[in-house]
């Protein structure tokens, strides 16, 4: 018997026994090695983690729109760090620093690719569960932890790390630098350390599911794009989360046992400090060789969750599915040789600069194709203006719209202009931040029924967190372009001492205002989730009238799925609209859609795909 027939032969004897065990509220609501209720963890943490970034947010936007105003949050939230509503210089550049490591790692990346990988691949494969719900559980509390530890540092006395999120040594690499460089920066790389092997353990999961567990009639090629989203994003995370974890660890013996990785003819305050043949630069290239591979852990979740709820929405096949899938492959493999364009003012050589050049501005060709290849999908399509569909059209826009910048700051020569300026920001925040979040959310609006035991969200406040939502980011960073191009600094508390900037003032007034109501709207997003999460109207087993496999799945949350035998798989995910040999009719009479587990009817023929 093959290795995959065994596989099965286990899940089948499962069927009978797996889920009749009884559970109590530790093991199934705590420990839990459910991935659907993994996968809640995943999401109500990122969720929690993600007002606490928004929050942040808006303390320093507030800071940047009116420096000389004094504000009672500031004392409030801040503590000494807000003495008389005045926000302390340093506790600025922390607040940038938290607020950046909690929205890209704990939020767009765990809270993202953690809520809807543990939820959909088994499901979507045809899986009672994934690989080692027990190494699932490990994740998830070894993110946890993480968190918790990472959200102490904001209350060590010196003050959280402040060498920004990507924590640049000297700064984080010498105790005695700033204040944000002491015992703060300690948890931050505690925390980071503890993250990552979170994250590695639930890769290693994905990828074994994946590959081990589809059911019969799964192949590769009948995958969602989902699930080819989450598997690709899984083996970068392999391949490039170890990389940050030597920095992470280099770091920590450079700040307590006396080496020099990073560290190199250091003075402070005429102090000449003992270190000597180490480079920062060493740390950058450890550093971006995750980090922008990171920009794709993000992003490739959101872009599978789109393509799946487009082609839904639009009653039609997603257009060239092969060409996404190989589009999916090839930003995965180029997406590990294009970290350089993150230094090209480190005194990089020239020739190097062109060679990241070339690479970075080779992977828009793929993402280009999926672009593409949505608006396609788009072309003529029956579409459901849903919620979930509109914010996956709002992820079009923003992707869009974010990696024309992209082309700009991928040039070694105009990114020389650029660098380090709001430029910077506002192509960061809209091309992964944003897209990331609209993905985030179209996913929760999609599969909360599936989520949670059928009960739907409510769509007219849906619709207005979505409109107000999506207006409010492109009014706080679709100006930053332009401040960013006349020159203005990042990660600066004040401008106020540069009359230069001065003309820019009231830019920084209109991006704070759209911020502040962008941020409030949330609230009614928040109210809609946990209140439907319990009182929200009952849906249909299949509500979306949706093929892959999780919408046959019981309605009520058993541990193992399908209560009975796993379904079977005759055909590809898409089969939206299919009209039988004759073109008279629908394949199924009067039912626009074929489920994947339904076999080849007579008077159809299986799309060459």
């Amino acid at each position: 018997m093959s290795a995959h027939a065994q596989v099965h032969a286990v899940e089948d004897h499962h069927d009978d026994h797996g889920h009749h065990h009884k559970q109590t509220f530790v093991t199934k609501y705590i420990f839990s090695t459910d991935h659907k209720m993994i996968s809640k963890q995943y999401m109500i943490t990122g969720i929690f983690m993600g007002v606490i970034g928004i929050l942040m947010s808006l303390l320093f936007r507030l800071q940047l729109a009116w420096p000389d105003h004094k504000f009672t949050i500031f004392e409030i939230l801040l503590g000494k760090w807000g003495a008389d509503g005045v926000m302390d210089p340093s506790i600025y550049l922390a607040l940038v620093t938290i607020h950046g490591t909690i929205m890209v790692f704990f939020v767009l990346t765990a809270g993202l690719s953690g809520t809807f990988s543990n939820l959909l691949i088994p499901l979507q494969i045809g899986a009672r569960d994934m690989a080692s719900g027990f190494l699932n559980m490990v994740s998830y509390w070894l993110f946890f932890i993480s968190s918790v530890i990472m959200l102490g540092s904001l209350f060590v006395e010196a003050g959280p790390a402040s060498a920004g999120w990507t924590i640049y040594p000297p700064l984080s690499a010498l105790p005695q630098a700033i204040p944000g460089s002491g015992a703060g920066m300690n948890l931050w790389l505690i925390s980071m350390a503890i993250f990552i092997a979170a994250s590695l353990l639930g890769s290693l999961n994905f990828i074994v599911t994946v590959l081990n567990l589809r059911t019969k009639g799964m192949s590769m090629t009948r995958l969602p794009l989902t699930v080819w989203s989450f598997f690709l994003t899984a083996i970068i995370g392999v391949v490039s989360f170890p990389v940050l974890f030597s920095a992470v660890l280099m770091l920590i013996m450079d700040r307590s046992f006396g080496t020099s990785f990073f560290l190199s003819d250091i003075y402070i305050a005429g102090e000449v400090l003992h270190h000597q043949g180490g480079s920062p630069v060493l740390f950058e290239h450890l550093f971006w060789f995750l980090g922008h591979p990171e920009v794709y852990i993000v992003i490739l979740p959101a872009m599978g969750i789109v393509s799946e709820i487009m082609a839904t929405n639009s009653r039609k096949p997603i257009f060239g599915y092969r060409a996404m899938v190989a589009s999916l492959l090839t930003i995965a493999f180029l997406s590990t040789i294009v970290w350089g364009h993150h230094m090209f003012i480190s005194g990089m050589n020239p020739f190097l600069g062109s060679v990241f050049t070339f690479t970075t501005l080779l992977i828009a060709i793929p993402s280009a194709v999926k672009s593409f290849n949505w608006i396609t999908t788009l072309w003529r399509g029956k579409l459901q203006m849903n919620v979930a569909m509109l914010w996956c059209i709002a992820f079009v826009s923003t992707f869009i719209t974010g990696g024309l910048t992209g082309i700009v700051m991928g040039d070694s020569a105009l990114d020389i202009n650029i660098h380090d300026t709001y430029f910077i920001v506002a192509h960061f925040h809209l091309v992964m931040g944003i897209s990331a979040a609209y993905g985030f959310l179209a996913g929760v609006y999609h599969w909360f029924p599936k989520m949670f035991e059928g009960r739907m969200m409510n769509k007219k406040l849906g619709y207005i967190h979505f409109w107000v939502t999506s207006i409010g980011a492109y009014g706080i960073f679709f100006p930053m372009h332009f401040v960013g191009l006349a020159g203005l600094p990042r990660r600066y508390y004040t401008n106020t001492n540069f009359p230069y900037f001065d003309d820019l003032a009231d830019i920084n007034v209109v991006m704070t205002v759209f911020a502040i109501i962008t941020i409030a709207v949330q609230v009614v997003f928040l109210y809609n989730f946990f209140h439907s999460m319990f009182y929200g109207k009952k849906g249909p087993k299949n509500p979306w009238n949706a093929t892959t496999l999780e919408w046959t799945a019981e309605i009520k949350h058993i541990h193992g799925n399908w209560d009975g035998p796993i379904p079977h798989v005759y055909r590809w995910p898409y089969d939206y609209s299919k009209l039988n040999k004759d073109e008279t009719d629908f394949v199924i009479p009067g039912q626009d859609f074929i489920p994947q587990h339904i076999p080849l009817q007579d008077n159809e023929d299986e799309l060459d795909h």
